[in-house]
């Protein structure tokens, strides 16, 4: 079965409490967003809410259309400093 890899840095990591996971393919940026809600507790919802995604190093604009399969989702949350 095809698969996407959600790789989370920083806060999101510590949310998640993992570095990565591998999610089944077929689904927008949005419908994956609502399985790990699923999956996963409070804090990182908390996390996802406010985080950057992107895929395959690319800011995703269109969280309705398909990711392909095979793709790395990185989670970003809002960073401090400048």
């Amino acid at each position: 079965m095809p698969t996407v890899t959600v790789r989370y840095f920083a806060g999101a990591r510590a949310a998640a409490g993992h570095a990565e996971e591998v999610i089944s393919a077929g689904r927008s940026l949005d419908e994956l967003l609502a399985e790990l809600a699923e999956r996963h507790d409070g804090r990182l919802v908390s996390v996802l809410r406010v985080a950057s995604f992107l895929v395959d190093g690319v800011t995703c604009h269109d969280r309705q259309k398909p990711l392909p399969a095979g793709a790395t989702i990185d989670v970003l949350p809002p960073f401090a400093g400048g």
